[in-house]
């Protein structure tokens, strides 16, 4: 289904044109792009120079006022306010608010190529966030969390564990000279903090992001969900014994960051630990 996207500000005549110029042609004719302003004037030139530095023609825009747009259709509102009051639009569409100064003056101290520097950064700081939200549309359904483990480094180990204790409102659950554990069960949280001593980290173990889903069949699960998604499978999902029993699977994020999917064994599962204590491969029980 063709997704309806407006971009909004005042004059609809610099942020929310070159919005709507680079999200045609990032998003693609899978999604509908609009502009409009609440007091409509004109395009500026300036927004139309620094479009077409990359290639992108909005010379033939106009300048639209908010009272066009059938608000009733649209599936995304994105304001690109910063100092000025921005429009409202009533009703239940989802938003989002991008605050980018006006690079438009009527200061005359400006030079014609100060000015030409302020287009081209409103430009590409609205290029970065639509390129952010062409991936975020389309997700396909993802692993449902029950529990989140985060791990950070630290240069002081000591005095990092006291400030989170304070932050957290917790001692830490155990401690070594190397890490120390932190539980919030009722945020779902274990948080660990590691000294950045430049020793080799047991990344299998503590340094990665990691979440929770609570049985065996939804470990499974999410590796499915994972191949269909695209998502580098570092380890296809197994059980383990060693240390703390789990049934696991470890992903890969774009910059090689480790992922631990993962849910604790039950009573009866422990009851079946194999003598030798080697991983039982999942993926390959359920093919």
């Amino acid at each position: 289904m063709t997704r309806q996207i407006l971009f909004l500000c005042v004059a609809n005549s610099a942020r929310s044109q070159m919005a709507e110029g680079l999200a045609r042609a990032i998003l693609g004719e899978h999604v509908e792009v609009l502009s409009a302003g609440s007091q409509p004037t004109k395009v500026n030139p300036y927004a139309i120079e620094a479009m077409r530095d990359l290639g992108i023609d909005i010379s033939g825009h106009r300048s639209k006022s908010v009272d066009e747009i059938d608000t009733a259709q649209l599936d995304l509102v994105v304001t690109l306010c910063a100092d000025e009051v921005c429009p409202v639009l009533p009703g239940g569409t989802r938003r989002l608010h991008w605050p980018i100064p006006d690079p438009a003056s009527s200061d005359p101290a400006l030079s014609p190529e100060e000015l030409r520097h302020r287009f081209q950064g409103a430009r590409d700081q609205i290029r970065a966030r639509i390129g952010i939200l062409a991936a975020l549309l389309d997700i396909p359904a993802g692993p449902r969390a029950r529990e989140f483990h985060a791990s950070i480094r630290v240069s002081d180990l000591p005095r990092s564990t006291r400030f989170y204790a304070w932050l957290l409102g917790t001692w830490p659950k155990e401690w070594t000279h190397r890490y120390a554990t932190f539980i919030r069960e009722d945020l779902h949280l274990n948080f660990v903090l590691l000294v950045s001593d430049g020793k080799p980290l047991h990344h299998d173990t503590l340094y990665h992001f990691g979440i929770d889903v609570g049985d065996k069949a939804a470990v499974i699960d999410a590796f499915h969900h994972a191949r269909r998604f695209g998502a580098s499978v570092l380890k296809p999902p197994r059980t383990t014994w060693k240390g703390t029993p789990l049934h696991e699977l470890w992903l890969e994020d774009p910059d090689g960051n480790l992922v631990e999917i993962y849910a604790r064994l039950t009573d009866e599962e422990l009851s079946h630990m194999p003598q030798d204590q080697e991983p039982i491969d999942l993926a390959a029980e359920n093919t």
